[in-house]
């Protein structure tokens, strides 16, 4: 599977400063330092009903970590995944009257359109759920073969009592994990598992969804949590520097997702650091596709709003906070592109070497974007109200934004 184009990132004067960022497994901050090449894995989509403002906003914030880790001169090695059969994708296109694979194939289309619009910076690897599947086989077999795994009725479950780290991801008690497991894919209250909370690992056969040879597991397809492990551990191994995704993967699928990698290569951690990006809202409540209150990146662009405004509104919030879209959270990202637009257009301006360094010191403080849009809100206010004879500052200016926010000017 193929990702999408990546826009050029300029480069900046001088090197940019090592991410700190909160860490959901130690509940805090911490400094990463990644060695040359830099490792991230991130979740993504299962595609239907793609690309709602709520997944922009989880992809604006990995992305930030990209451009900071860019700008510290060093490589990134970054894996997303596509889960492209599931029960909600099969649920989506039985209710609709729709091919599964011809829904997967146009959503995730979409997806890769509106990423390239919002100027996303793209994965070197991209990998379909599907096109996994070889490689997660082996993986369950091994599972099964150590004791880790057991069948039920022909579908394979996890034991997370084989992995003494468990929890250690979300740091839930085991009631809230039960709540949370039927709310979020879990079937917590089928008889015969071991333990109410054994994510499935292989799901036999079920007559009229797709399935696939499973050599001894026999035909199926694969539980959502083994999927991306596969994928992290052959593209990227143990010990990477984040995992990332959405708030809502906390548990758990990011907690599964640890165990099962600790518990096969008996290495732990999974990754050094576990981010998560809080949830968007719309006239109230949670954006999301049970609800059916979505905001649409693609809408938004049919309706002529530019990509850099999108952006910007997404920026305007830590990346860490629930918030709510509304008219105005537009209105205002438009109003503030327009204002920054005027001001690099000038042919000079008062400097801006401190504005590159407050912008690289936000953002490497947790991905305080809020922060950095502050410093170049000053940086115009004082550009408008002084005449300045830095031919240069303009330009880097819109060099800085692009590089670091991701914002064309």
């Amino acid at each position: 599977m193929h990702a999408w184009p990546a826009s050029e990132v300029p480069a900046l004067p001088g090197k940019g400063r090592d991410l700190q960022i909160h860490d959901t497994a130690t509940q805090g901050k911490i400094t990463l330092d990644p060695g040359p090449v830099a490792r991230i894995y991130v979740c993504g989509i299962t595609p239907y009903d793609a690309t709602h403002i709520g997944h922009a906003a989880t992809y604006n914030a990995f992305d930030l970590v990209q451009r900071v880790w860019l700008d510290t001169k060093r490589q990134v090695h970054y894996v997303q995944n596509v889960t492209d059969v599931d029960d909600p994708l099969l649920e989506r296109a039985l209710r609709d009257g729709h091919d599964w694979t011809e829904l997967a194939e146009r959503e995730t289309a979409l997806f890769r359109e509106d990423m390239t619009a919002l100027r996303m910076l793209p994965p070197q690897h991209y990998i379909g759920a599907v096109e996994a599947i070889p490689g997660i086989v082996p993986l369950v077999e091994r599972l099964r073969d150590a004791g880790a795994a057991y069948e039920l009725d022909g579908d394979v479950y996890f034991s997370v009592e084989s992995d003494p780290h468990f929890g250690g991801v979300s740091n839930l008690d085991a009631q809230a994990m039960r709540l949370l497991s039927a709310e979020r894919g879990g079937d917590p209250d089928r008889p015969g598992k071991k333990n109410p909370l054994d994510p499935m690992l292989w799901m036999a056969a079920r007559d009229g969804e797709p399935s696939w040879d499973g050599a001894s597991l026999g035909r199926g397809r694969p539980g959502w949590h083994i999927e991306c492990v596969a994928i992290a551990l052959d593209h990227l191994g143990m010990g990477f520097d984040i995992q990332g995704g959405g708030s809502d993967l906390a548990f758990p699928h990011h907690e599964m997702g640890a165990s099962h990698a600790q518990v096969l290569t008996g290495e732990f951690p999974m990754a050094k650091a576990y981010v998560h990006a809080g949830m968007v809202a719309l006239h109230g409540e949670k954006m999301s596709k049970s609800r059916g209150n979505l905001v649409f990146v693609s809408a938004l662009r049919r309706a002529g709003v530019d990509p850099a405004a999108i952006r910007l509104a997404l920026l305007a919030h830590h990346y860490r906070a629930d918030w709510e879209w509304t008219d105005d959270v537009l209105a205002e990202a438009e109003a503030r592109l327009a204002r920054w637009r005027a001001a690099v257009s000038r042919p000079d301006g008062i400097p801006a070497d401190a504005l590159v360094e407050e912008v690289r010191a936000a953002l490497a403080d947790d991905l305080d974007a809020p922060a950095a849009l502050a410093a170049v809100d000053r940086w115009v206010d004082t550009q408008n109200a002084t005449d300045g004879s830095d031919t240069a500052a303009p330009g880097l200016v819109t060099r800085t934004v692009d590089a670091l926010l991701g914002v064309a000017l």
